[in-house]
């Protein structure tokens, strides 16, 4: 099944609530520029919490499109993953990282997508 760029930061944003991410947000980077159309930013508390995250992320997207990530950047122990669809960059932050580099604040020109 082929899905458009919001269709899949919202189903990625979906996998990761099923793992109990924290704070997620989509922020739409059509308008002003960026690495991909979408950023999807979730948080979680440890190690384990952001394994299980990009896990469930990945095994989703699978499942639901047949996609893989072209890339995964970084580790569960980096405390930052990111989840590169090409459209889609997920970002898999732990809490304490995610409000040291406030990527929200980065690319606050983006429209955020609540639904």
């Amino acid at each position: 099944m082929s899905m458009d760029g919001v269709e899949l930061a919202r189903l990625c944003r979906d996998a990761a609530a099923n793992k109990k991410a924290k704070d997620p947000v989509i922020l739409d980077l059509r308008k002003i520029g960026g690495p991909a159309d979408f950023f999807l930013l979730v948080s979680g508390d440890n190690e384990p919490h952001l394994k299980a995250i990009s896990g469930e992320i990945d095994r989703g997207v699978l499942e639901a499109c047949g996609r893989k990530p072209f890339r995964i950047s970084g580790n569960s122990a980096s405390q930052w993953m990111i989840l590169d669809y090409g459209d889609v960059m997920v970002h898999v932050m732990h809490s304490a990282r995610r409000d040291f580099y406030r990527l929200e604040n980065l690319w606050g020109d983006a429209d955020r997508i609540d639904k």
